[in-house]
């Protein structure tokens, strides 16, 4: 009964509090308002939110230059932050994607890009992870943007196999897209990919696999045996540059490759952690999971190792990609990075779904941003 009088008290006598009172009633009332009727809400602004979300358009709104997205940062473990291995990289207006891990298409979506305006798909290599949203990725690059010719996607040697094999799984639903949709929106010319084979060069040489509208893009051989053919990616454009490593261990090819460039984007894991994670599976009885963590340290590069190569090829700038294991725990990141500083004294980020580095063109800038 004291608590009330003493409200009641000083809302008569005290202006400030009469009008945080009413200010707090009429937030309370508008907030139950917003829940009841929160459904006929939600109907009447969709339309506005989905109108705008089409008229996006991330390749026109980006200056000119070359600009990096990681549309997945991560590896094949399951990863709340990181979804399967997927690059964008947008040269001026020519929108590229390297590899398609799991997601990649619906990826590049959320963050943006029509999947509709891919112009070339680059595969590093053929583990599953890298390939396991390709049959998504070239069904939306279709029927997105009514495409009428297929996707190109240029790798080494094997691509072809990999093509024809996710065409043959994709067939029947092509057909029914067309049926469905016509021709006009589903053209079957369009359907699915292209292999666009080339030779893995030999070491400190590399092989030029596009060449057009001042972008150009070459493959060099990386070591990530015994998975073999195995390449990364160097992008020139208008005098800014950067190179995708792919999968594989400490080389000294992509050392070669990535002097002097604006950006190197390194596949980084950390034996340290993943061999937290055999003790675990042994631990759960999971041998083969066990022996699965004991092996792959030897085909990857280590944060540290990347920083390394970072240092010794005068790069401005290094984004760790391909993240293993998975970073879920606070502190873990610290743990992942431990001795990268000593190694390394530029900027280093550990990537993320949605991590974006632009490079303007006629500038020396690097702006690194957060895309959701």
């Amino acid at each position: 009964m004291r608590k009330f009088l003493l409200a009641k008290f000083l809302v008569a006598n005290f202006p400030v509090a009469k009008f945080l009172f009413v200010l707090l009633v009429s937030v309370a009332v508008l907030g139950l308002i917003g829940y009841v009727f929160r459904g006929p809400i939600a109907l009447r602004v969709v339309p506005w939110a989905a109108t705008a979300a089409l008229q996006r358009n991330f390749v026109a709104d980006q200056p000119d230059g070359l600009h990096l997205v990681l549309v997945g940062a991560g590896g094949p473990l399951a990863d709340p932050l990181r979804s399967g291995p997927c690059v964008a990289v947008l040269a001026g207006r020519s929108l590229f994607v390297v590899d398609a891990g799991a997601g990649a298409a619906r990826g590049l979506g959320r963050l943006g890009m029509t999947p509709g305006l891919v112009q070339a798909l680059f595969l590093t290599h053929y583990h599953s992870d890298h390939i396991d949203g390709l049959g998504e990725l070239m069904m939306q690059r279709w029927t997105s943007a009514s495409n009428a010719r297929p996707l190109p996607v240029i790798g080494p040697i094997g691509v072809s196999e990999v093509v024809a094999g996710f065409n043959l799984a994709y067939r029947q639903d092509s057909l029914f897209r067309t049926a469905h949709h016509g021709s006009a929106v589903a053209p079957p010319s369009g359907a699915g990919g292209v292999a666009r084979p080339f030779a893995q060069p030999p070491p400190l040489q590399a092989v030029v696999v596009w060449d057009r509208d001042g972008v150009k893009v070459s493959a060099f051989r990386v070591d990530h045996a015994p998975v073999d053919p195995a390449v990364g990616y160097r992008f020139d454009y208008r005098g800014r540059s950067l190179v995708i490593s792919g999968d594989t261990k400490m080389s000294a090819n992509v050392q070669h490759f990535a002097q002097g460039v604006d950006l190197l984007v390194h596949e980084a894991l950390s034996p340290r952690l993943v061999a937290v994670l055999g003790a675990a599976a042994r631990t759960a009885g999971r041998a083969g999971i066990a022996k699965i963590m004991a092996d792959i340290p030897g085909y990857h590069t280590t944060p540290v190792q990347a920083a390394r190569i970072a240092s010794a090829a005068g790069v401005r700038q290094l984004l760790l990609y391909h993240v293993v294991p998975p970073l879920v725990v606070p502190g873990l990141e610290a743990a992942f990075l431990e001795g990268v500083r000593d190694a390394y004294q530029g900027p280093v980020t550990v990537g993320r779904d949605g991590t974006m580095v632009s490079l303007p063109s006629a500038s020396m800038e690097i702006a690194r941003r957060e895309l959701r």
